[in-house]
């Protein structure tokens, strides 16, 4: 097995994921929100490449079985039910429901490896069970970080060096761009919480009121959930693969 690290979307391009296990990362928020909302029980998340697709796609189920979730550079979607909160997710405002989800970031990643032999998402919250989870597929591993925008974000990088080192076995070797997040991710490992100060987007977050979010992400292994992105039903649903 062959672990490899993609530093952002863009770097998929040309790349055949097809043979390949790929797990999206976007820590602040998206693959955490999406954990929380599996978590207090919700029927799945689609996800969708824009705010007008998200409305056509809810619109067209039986009303009251979906709600609309998003935002755009950390932002809430002007209309939408919910935002991009993990905290915001919970079982009385989701349980049942069909969540139609799209972000800046998160939401392209997943679209953009529908192609892979299977599709996990990981973030902090579950990275011990994402990556027991993608080693049982018994296939090469990408690890996607949605990034920010095109750019690199520390935070996805650092939780790729995570999943590196815990898929690192006898059986695995890292490819160079997967050893060099494993040495980022080295001076958090026992401390993610690190990342509040040295991540410029969860400051950001931070400054804009949304402290308890970054707090809720930047959280190690708290929970055996694993969503998987199924394309064949168009959701992201909680696994087994």
């Amino acid at each position: 097995m062959r672990v490899d690290v993609a530093p952002t979307v863009e770097a998929l391009a040309g790349r055949s994921v097809q043979q390949a296990v790929v797990l999206v990362i976007d820590v602040l928020r998206a693959s955490t929100t999406m954990v929380a909302a599996l978590a207090s029980g919700c029927a799945g998340i689609v996800p969708v490449a824009d705010a007008d697709e998200a409305r056509r796609r809810a619109a067209a189920l039986p009303p009251g079985t979906a709600l609309t979730a998003g935002e755009r550079r950390g932002e809430p979607i002007p209309g939408f039910d919910l935002g991009n909160s993990p905290v915001d997710c919970t079982p009385e405002r989701v349980r049942g429901r069909l969540i139609v989800f799209t972000t800046s970031n998160g939401t392209r990643a997943l679209l953009a490896a529908r192609a892979a032999a299977a599709v996990g998402v990981a973030a902090l919250v579950n990275a011990r069970a994402a990556a027991d989870w993608a080693r049982g597929g018994g296939r090469d591993v990408l690890l996607l970080c949605a990034g920010e925008r095109g750019g690199v974000s520390l935070e996805d990088h650092v939780c790729a060096g995570l999943l590196a080192e815990r898929l690192r076995d006898e059986e695995a070797t890292l490819a160079p761009a997967a050893e060099a997040a494993a040495r980022v991710a080295g001076g958090y490992g026992k401390d993610v919480g690190r990342l509040a100060s040295d991540s410029a987007w969860a400051r950001h977050l931070a400054r804009t009121g949304r402290a308890a979010d970054v707090a809720a992400c930047l959280a190690l292994d708290t929970t055996a959930l694993v969503p998987v992105y199924r394309p064949d039903v168009d959701k992201v649903v909680s696994g087994p693969r």
